[in-house]
């Protein structure tokens, strides 16, 4: 950035004093609250057990920041609402984010661009296999005290648009757009995402989620031995090893299928009655009924779920295939809960930490960047759990950011000590000394 050489602006509109404006006001940060966020990271351990999963080949006699301090720099930086690596040339200075990576202001600056597309790009295979199994134990490990009776696992597929030179990007007709197809895993009941796997952009959205689950459900029943593992999916995941897995693992399935002939038949009588039911009251109309339905492709006739419902605009009937032991419409009304559990958080996800920005040219360093933004998840879902029953607590990351993370305060270096001193006009002390204070408990 050029340097102004501008000493002191003079605005005129002020008449009640000369108002003055320099630049010499010393160490400031608009984002203290990452100081929040690094708390949130030692209580869950985040960026020590994934910084333990990556090989670091570089001669360590000519590197200045270590594989953690990167890490915690990308991440931090990513739930700040700075998801690019082009951003690190300017953050690289802030008090609070080198605060955060356990740098004194007097310390090294952060890592620059370069080095940290240089850590996405060294990060092989390996790396990324141990990371998904570290995830997996994070989410064991947080769970423990739990002990939960019933363990929910939303499958989805996303869409992740491509613009750039990036490997296994391909036309996907659905989305009628180039893009890759990542896979993600959330536990529904405490909306923690287990796993996302980054797919090339023509797969299939049930493409390799069998075996993201072969990897995952033994290690889920092994933990929670007494636990009811429900999978739940939209049609894209209705295919018949799905079913045939479930069943032999002794797993519950709740999964949409798309209409067909023979659904509609077997449903058509149902839809008649619900529209008989429309013309008398001009009010919509929901009737639920099931049936045994099994497809050229499957080996066994299945309970299928049927939904007749008659709007103002049409007939609108739905399908779901299950071995789950509730009424039919109690069946439905679970299926579509994932509406408001997985499709959420993917918007979060996607929208609020950019996990969509994957913009390397090599796959396996997009596979990488997939978990960092996953990374930012985790903290941005441990600082919610630190606001519990404050009016923060159920707030977006978006608006989040504004009202905790995104806090200006001046910056002062003592022999002593660090000084953070943060505005006197902000509105959320109380919930930022809260925070503070759940976070620093769970840690110690």
């Amino acid at each position: 950035m050029t340097k102004c050489t501008t000493e002191q602006l003079t605005f005129s509109f002020f008449r009640k004093r000369h108002l003055t404006v320099d630049f010499e006001g010393g160490e400031i940060t608009s984002d203290a609250g990452v100081l929040l966020i690094r708390q949130a990271d030692d209580s869950l351990q985040l960026t020590s057990d994934i910084a333990g999963c990556i090989e670091d080949c570089r001669d360590v006699r000519y590197a200045d920041h270590d594989i953690q301090t990167l890490l915690r720099q990308r991440v931090y930086q990513i739930v700040a609402g700075y998801e690019d690596c082009n951003d690190a040339n300017l953050l690289r200075r802030d008090p609070a984010l080198k605060a955060a990576c356990d740098r004194l202001l007097s310390d090294k600056d952060l890592a620059s661009q370069p080095t940290l597309s240089r850590l996405e790009n060294s990060v092989a295979t390996k790396d990324l296999y141990r990371m998904g199994k570290q995830f997996l134990q994070m989410y064991i490990r947080r769970n423990k005290k739990r002990n939960p009776k019933r363990i929910i696992l939303d499958l989805d597929g996303t869409d992740d648009p491509t613009y750039g030179n990036q490997q296994l990007t391909f036309f996907h007709g659905y989305y009628d757009q180039y893009m890759y197809h990542p896979l993600v895993i959330y536990d529904a009941d405490t909306g923690e995402l287990i796993t996302a796997v980054l797919r090339a952009g023509n797969r299939h959205a049930s493409y390799g989620a069998i075996s993201v689950l072969k990897r995952i459900i033994p290690q889920l029943k092994k933990a929670f031995p007494k636990a009811e593992i429900i999978i739940r999916g939209d049609a894209g995941f209705a295919i018949p090893a799905r079913y045939e897995y479930c069943e032999e693992e002794g797993l519950t399935y709740v999964i949409g299928l798309i209409r067909n002939e023979v659904l509609e038949r077997m449903i058509k009588d149902l839809l008649e009655t619900a529209h008989r039911q429309y013309e008398e009251t001009q009010k919509k109309q929901r009737l639920f009924t099931e049936g045994n339905y099994q497809a050229k492709s499957w080996d066994r006739e299945r309970r299928v779920i049927m939904k007749a419902e008659w709007l103002h605009q049409g007939p609108n009937s739905r399908f779901v295939v299950t071995n789950l032991s509730l009424d039919a419409r109690k069946v439905y009304e679970f299926y579509t809960e994932r509406g408001g559990t997985c499709e959420v958080r993917i918007d979060e996800f996607k929208n609020g930490l950019k996990a969509d920005r994957l913009s390397c040219h090599r796959f396996v360093a997009n596979q990488f960047r997939l978990f960092l933004h996953m990374g930012a998840y985790w903290l941005v879902l441990r600082l919610r759990e630190a606001l519990a029953k404050t009016e923060l607590a159920t707030m977006q990351i978006q608006q989040l950011r504004l009202r905790l993370l995104k806090i200006g305060g001046q910056v002062l270096q003592s022999a002593r000590r660090l000084w953070f001193r943060l505005a006197s006009g902000c509105p959320w002390q109380s919930i930022f000394a809260l925070a503070c204070q759940r976070l620093q408990a769970d840690t110690c």
